[in-house]
């Protein structure tokens, strides 16, 4: 009878510990990812999910708007960052770099 009662126990406090953590894990992505120095090539291999935490990233770094930009700005601000490193001269530019001149002229 002592094992099923400490059973659900383990289980309960097991989850109790393990969930806030698993939440972090955005938070984590968020610390390491390194925003606007992405280079384009990184950034194009990215997933959708990686790439929305990358522009958020960048966003926040080149914004003077503090807090987590709207929804349709990442989607938009992907849109245009993956349009401009598909046709950049230097792959290895990084996202805040990527521009209409970079086509044409390599950036380091």
């Amino acid at each position: 009878m002592t094992v099923r009662r400490t059973l659900p126990t383990a289980v309960i406090l097991t989850a109790a510990v393990l969930l806030p953590a698993l939440g972090g894990c955005e938070q984590a992505k968020e610390a390491v990812n390194k925003g606007g120095d992405t280079p384009c090539s990184e950034f194009i291999s990215q997933d959708q999910d990686k790439q929305r935490v990358t522009v958020r990233k960048y966003l926040q770094q080149d914004s003077k708007v503090t807090g987590t930009p709207a929804p349709d700005t990442v989607d938009g601000s992907i849109a245009v960052i993956q349009l401009m490193c598909k046709v950049q001269a230097n792959s290895n530019t990084p996202i805040r770099d990527a521009d209409l001149t970079g086509i044409l002229v390599p950036k380091n």
